[in-house]
């Protein structure tokens, strides 16, 4: 880091404290050549997400999509909007985490899914009948019976 002051590439921390929100560190350094005081300010860096459609179109990861598609997926059953949220967590999480700057829909689609079938059972065949896009009563049935034998 150059001191704005003289260009001297050696400074020493003086001060160090985390900014209201939380993401961002606020330093005071002081320059070893000069003397003078200046602050710099370090945060992560965000790489943005593109999702990529089963159509090949991409486009900017966005959790609370995720969230909606749980929301609608688990209406009307025993599944807390904080278990909705955890699960939308969970997947941008593990996303982050391997460094993916491309995922798939359907990996997203695969992990909520894996997610959602140990949350409630009504609410994955619901969000599974939409994501895989059920053609017909009996891929409906073969999915409920796949369930089935999970259990035993």
């Amino acid at each position: 880091m150059k001191c704005p002051f003289c260009s001297f590439e050696e400074s020493k921390v003086v001060d160090s404290r985390s900014t209201d929100d939380n993401n961002t560190i606020r330093r005071r350094r002081e320059c070893l050549a000069c003397g003078k005081r200046y602050t710099t300010y370090e945060k992560i860096e965000d790489i943005p997400i593109l999702v990529i459609k089963k159509d090949s179109t991409r486009e900017h990861f966005n959790k609370d999509k995720i969230v909606n598609g749980l929301i609608i997926a688990c209406q009307k059953r025993p599944v807390s909007r904080q278990q909705i949220e955890d699960i939308a967590e969970y997947i941008e999480k593990i996303i982050s985490n391997k460094m993916l700057t491309e995922v798939k829909s359907d990996y997203i689609g695969e992990m909520i899914m894996d997610k959602l079938k140990g949350v409630d059972e009504v609410s994955y065949v619901r969000f599974a009948s939409v994501y895989r896009q059920f053609k017909d009563i009996n891929t409906f049935l073969e999915e409920i019976k796949g369930l089935m034998t999970s259990k035993r």
